[in-house]
């Protein structure tokens, strides 16, 4: 991770990929925070099970690792989780490609296996923000929109005001 002096700076990178200004200077300020399950299921209404948000850089880049060790083994074809650079064309969703992503907040009970990702595909600078659903259909694990960018997901939880 690149940083300066632990103080997230606009360059700030978590497995190679930036993360947003907003998103760092969030973290920096103690206001990446989860606004409350009611807040959270108005703005995700198929997202049934609790989250907790990663409120550091190092949480981010260590939960992170996961999508690797996902899309490198069996459980990639379930989660629908690959690496991109293995593919002949553009991984699109549902699917996830774990090159492209890292995670911003991760299932509350261990089990649950549910996220929410930046997922650069759309945007370097802004990517969007998708997230996890195996609600909609208990037999398709699938990645969904959540915001069509960060900057728009930190405004609708009032975090970027």
């Amino acid at each position: 991770m690149n940083r300066s002096n632990h103080i997230p700076g606009p360059d700030v990178t978590v497995r190679g990929l930036r993360i947003p200004s907003l998103l760092s200077t969030l973290i920096a300020q103690g206001r990446w925070r989860h606004p409350g399950d009611d807040t959270m299921s108005r703005l995700i209404p198929w997202f049934e099970d609790p989250l907790d948000f990663l409120t550091s850089l190092e949480r981010i880049e260590r939960e992170s690792v996961a999508l690797d060790r996902i899309a490198d083994h069996e459980p990639a074809q379930l989660f629908r989780e690959v690496r991109g650079t293995t593919r002949d064309t553009p991984v699109e969703l549902p699917w996830l490609d774990v090159e492209q992503a890292v995670l911003i907040a991760v299932c509350r009970f261990a089990g649950d296996d549910v996220a929410l990702a930046l997922d650069y595909r759309t945007d370097a600078v802004d990517p969007r923000v998708v997230g996890t659903d195996i609600w909609t259909d208990p037999q398709l694990y699938e990645w969904r929109t959540v915001a069509p960018t960060f900057s728009a997901f930190a405004a609708a939880l009032n975090l970027a005001a």
